[in-house]
């Protein structure tokens, strides 16, 4: 009886220890968005890759993400500009949808390789190492100077939609290449906060569709209540972030959070988690 106590007792810390990171990290992140750029994918799907496997923890991170942009949307979405959002829209769909396919096609193909470390079995995937080498690339792009610094000519608009959305759809990381391509068109702040919010809900309502077809043997609604936890700390997160001043940067916290994520990815490619 005592041991099935503990056991018991140990079950829900771990539980509640699961909903307490992933709601923190889902604020945090969405707070974070409204001062740097810094997107909400790339700070939350890590951490859910400690709690889920990557072709699961990108959808669930996409649900959160699409219902936080939508409720940005409502905050933000007059200051659209319709025109930009259609140019790099439009291709960015086709490219998430391409980027969807193709994760849902390697989570379920290629090899996999096992070795014992500790006397646990540690098992690296295919999507483990993609997954984990994006994670790397984008966390860097948040950070070091020259990659921050890149910007592409107005005439690549349609091409750079494209390939955030592949991006997007892959590995649910799109701001920091669709920051890239749409800072030469000299919005303002709030214009190209809320443009990028229409094109994230774009990319988000694409993949997931793909997600959720290509992936019938999970069941997505399964973590509903962390789902909801999490959609509404998000919320929280982006509530806050509106009533701040838009001129607050974060550099140090976007610094540390970046190492945190490439920390994280070498563990996902080690198949440690």
């Amino acid at each position: 009886m005592y041991q099935f106590r503990f056991t018991f007792a140990l079950i829900i810390f771990i539980k509640l220890m699961e909903y307490l990171i992933i709601c923190i990290t889902a604020f945090g992140a969405s707070l974070l968005t409204f001062f740097s750029g810094f997107g909400l994918g790339t700070i939350l799907t890590p951490v859910m890759i400690i709690f889920f496997p990557p072709e699961e923890a990108i959808a669930l991170t996409g649900m959160v993400h699409l219902l936080n942009n939508l409720f940005k949307l409502i905050i933000v979405g007059k200051q659209t500009d319709i025109q930009t959002a259609l140019k790099f829209g439009i291709p960015a769909v086709v490219g998430s949808l391409i980027g969807a396919f193709v994760l849902v096609y390697l989570s379920k193909h290629f090899f996999h390789y096992e070795y014992q470390l500790w006397g646990h079995a540690m098992q690296i995937t295919l999507i483990k190492l993609l997954v984990a080498l994006l994670m790397i690339f984008f966390a860097l792009f948040e950070i070091l100077p020259w990659l921050k610094s890149i910007h592409f000519d107005k005439k690549y608009i349609r091409l750079g939609g494209f390939i955030s959305g592949f991006f997007g759809g892959l590995s649910g990381n799109q701001g920091a290449l669709r920051s890239a391509f749409l800072l030469r068109y000299g919005l303002s702040k709030e214009v190209f906060i809320a443009t990028g919010v229409v094109i994230a809900c774009l990319i988000d309502v694409t993949r997931l569709s793909i997600y959720f077809g290509g992936s019938s043997n999970y069941d997505y609604w399964e973590n509903d209540t962390l789902l909801i936890m999490a959609v509404l700390s998000a919320f929280a997160g982006a509530y806050l972030g509106s009533k701040l001043l838009k001129k607050v940067t974060l550099d140090f916290v976007q610094k540390i959070a970046c190492t945190m994520i490439i920390f994280l990815a070498l563990l996902l490619a080690a198949g440690i988690i």
